[in-house]
Order: structure tokens, then C-alpha cells, then sequence
């Protein structure tokens, strides 16, 4: 029979077990964990034994097998996710009541978002520490396809995304454009042809790597008629497969453009194979977001308005 478990209502201590068990569980072990809580292994251990015992529940599998969580760990987490995003909602409100802007803010993005001129997030985060000094900041660089999950969940306050199949649980705050053109790399069998040579049907045969998740690359991916041969998840992963000169795949041109300057790699049929992604921040409508989020917010609008 499961003990019954010693947790009767939540206090200081139990924040403190959970937070040690969330940095486990993103840094997904005890040792990986050590640097990051700046605690030694023992005692990373003692308190995930000792929020199992007030818990009842085993959290995780710990050892020479390597680190995973249990199921009911997985719930768990799940359930600090919110309860930590309320506490910080709580802090946020506080603050406000004595104007001022004090606390966390967690945010997300995707990978090359940075090298993209239209994109003016440093400007964004140099207007929100001029109001904010105070804030602590938390950047996340993940994959598009967990964005906006994260969000919802409340794990990110904030991210900035690829706008495609719009959810009605989230606000839209258009930013910027992205142009993306089709590359082949440098042993492609297009790759030295005249372009005036190249026609849609050749590049309809050819291996096309495209994200593999719902998103505006995979929307136009179909509208081209191009036949997918391999997934990646992220920009660098389809790079990789373009530079092999076996694939051809849509990459941002500010991202493309060290490559076709290096002479490895070409656009192909940029007059037809091409699209515009728009980017737009977001947050959940539900809980309404802090006013932290919403002055980041109003940074982000003014950087890119500018």
C-alpha cells in the first residue's frame, strides 16, 4: 500500500525540493544538475528523497542505468510547471502594487532567429532592462514544435514563433518577416547547372528535406509538390543535409547567405521556390499575462516598430 504522503499544504521547504527536482529533470540527471543548483550529488539526492517522502511517490530512476522520470514524476513536474508560473504571477503582482518591476521572466525561441536582420529581439531586451534592471531573464532556444506547448503550459512566459495554424488559447503580436528561399548544396546535380536550365519538374525529383512537424515550411513544402526524403527538426539539421549535396531543402536567406558567399551552396528557382513566414510573439490568454510579460511585450513591439 502507498504511504500516504506527509504533504499537507504547500511551504517555503517544498518550493525549494521542487525547484532542485526541476533542475534534475532539465538537466536531466544529478550530476548534470550539480553546476547548475551549485550543490554537491549527495545533497542533490537527499532532497529529491526527501520531496519523494513528502510526496509518497517515487519521482524518478536514479543510478548506473542513467537518470529518467517516472510517470508519476512526469505529473509532477507538470504540476510545478504551474504552480511555479503562479508564484511568479503572484511576485509580478505584488510588484506592481509598488511600481515596480522586480522578478522572472522566461522566454523561448527558435534556433537562427538572431541572424535574421528584419529580427530585433537585443534591441527588445536592451529597452526591457532599462525599465526592468531588476528582472532576472531566462532565454530558451528550443524547437518551434514545443513553443508554443510551453507556453500554454506555462513553462515559457513568452516566445517568439512562426506563425501557421493560429491556436484560439493564445494572443498573436506580429513582429517581423522571414524570406526563405530552396537550396541544393555544392555536388548537387543542380548545383552547377544554368539556371535557365533548371526546370520545376527537376526540382520536383529531387530529395527534399523538410521540417517534420505542422509549420509554414511543411505548408509550402506540400504547395511546391516537393517529394520529402528526409526530417530534421531544426534549421541546422536541414543545413547539414543541403551542404551534403544530396538534398535540397528551404532555409532563411540571412542564414543561407554565408554559405552562397563561401561558393558551397545556391538558391534554386528563386523567381517560383520561395515563401514568407511571418513571426509573431505570443503569450496565453489564460491566466492573463503579468504586467512583466506585457512590458516585454510592449519592448518587443517598440524595438520592431523602430
Amino acid at each position: 500500500m502507498r504511504q500516504k504522503a506527509f504533504l499537507g499544504r504547500v511551504s517555503d521547504i517544498d518550493i525549494r525540493l521542487l525547484r532542485v527536482f526541476r533542475a534534475v529533470a532539465a538537466c536531466g540527471g544529478v550530476t548534470a544538475a550539480e553546476l547548475e543548483l551549485n550543490i554537491g550529488r549527495s545533497t542533490i539526492s537527499r532532497h529529491l528523497s526527501d520531496l519523494e517522502l513528502r510526496l509518497a511517490v517515487k519521482l524518478c530512476d536514479r543510478g548506473p542505468g542513467g537518470f529518467s522520470l517516472t510517470p508519476e514524476g512526469e505529473q509532477v513536474l507538470e504540476a510545478s510547471t504551474r504552480l511555479m508560473s503562479a508564484i511568479n504571477s503572484f511576485q509580478s503582482d505584488i510588484d506592481k502594487v509598488h511600481q515596480r518591476l522586480s522578478g522572472h521572466l522566461s522566454f523561448a525561441l527558435f534556433d537562427k532567429t538572431i541572424t535574421n536582420p528584419r529580427a530585433h529581439l537585443p534591441q527588445a531586451i536592451a529597452l526591457f532592462d532599462e525599465i526592468a534592471p531588476a528582472v532576472s531573464i531566462e532565454v530558451h532556444a528550443v524547437a518551434v514544435n514545443v513553443i508554443e506547448n510551453g507556453v500554454l503550459t506555462g513553462q515559457f512566459d513568452l516566445a517568439i514563433v512562426p506563425t501557421h495554424r493560429q491556436s484560439s488559447s493564445l494572443r498573436y503580436c506580429p513582429l517581423y518577416k522571414e524570406q526563405m528561399y530552396l537550396y541544393c548544396g555544392e555536388g548537387h546535380t543542380l548545383f552547377d547547372r544554368a539556371a535557365g536550365r533548371i526546370s520545376r519538374h527537376d526540382i520536383q525529383q529531387s530529395k527534399y528535406a523538410g521540417i517534420g512537424f505542422h509549420s509554414p515550411n511543411m505548408t509550402n513544402s506540400h504547395s511546391f509538390k516537393l517529394k520529402r526524403n528526409a526530417d530534421v527538426y531544426d534549421e541546422e539539421a536541414l543545413a547539414a543535409l543541403v551542404l551534403s549535396g544530396r538534398y535540397i531543402g528551404f532555409l532563411p536567406d540571412h542564414y543561407a547567405r554565408s554559405f552562397e558567399e563561401r561558393g558551397i551552396m545556391r538558391r534554386l528557382r528563386p523567381d517560383f521556390f520561395k515563401y514568407q513566414s511571418e513571426h509573431a510573439a505570443i503569450v496565453r490568454l489564460t491566466p492573463k499575462p503579468s504586467r512583466l510579460v506585457l512590458e516585454f511585450l510592449d519592448c518587443l513591439r517598440r524595438a520592431h516598430n523602430a
